[in-house]
């Protein structure tokens, strides 16, 4: 990528990060429970995914054959963010007995589909690699 077009980007980026932190003081959002929210991925991210990331990657690095070991670490981190993604519709959190067009699905059904194409896209990425060598 050439110079130009990450000065571009950068500065895109940029332009839109102050454009949302000048919506977010101005519009009378509540600053306190945005805050909050914005801790509480933080503290999530560093201290549950990272940290069972690591845990299992380190566990399966010792366990897996080579050409398994890349494609399962990207699997766990694709799982585990999307996991923590969809635990408000897999704690059916906003569900209300008067509207129930909202969380009208099996969303546990679909993380189970999720779970499972993710763990064939690590399968097949493995014996990709494994007839490489």
């Amino acid at each position: 990528m050439s110079r130009a077009v990450r000065v571009v980007l950068g500065a895109a980026g940029v332009l839109l990060a102050a454009y949302g932190g000048w919506l977010l003081l101005t519009r009378g959002h509540d600053l306190p429970d945005t805050v909050a929210w914005l801790v509480a991925g933080v503290v999530l991210h560093d201290g549950l995914l990272a940290v069972v990331t690591i845990a299992l990657g380190a566990a399966l690095v010792r366990l897996a054959p080579a050409a398994a070991r890349a494609p399962l670490a990207v699997g766990f981190v694709v799982l585990g963010s999307l996991t923590l993604v969809a635990v408000p519709v897999l704690g059916r959190f906003g569900a209300r007995d008067d509207n129930p067009t909202l969380l009208d699905r099996d969303y546990t059904a679909g993380w189970f589909a999720l779970a499972g194409a993710t763990a064939l896209a690590v399968a097949v990425a493995a014996l990709l690699r494994s007839r490489r060598r």
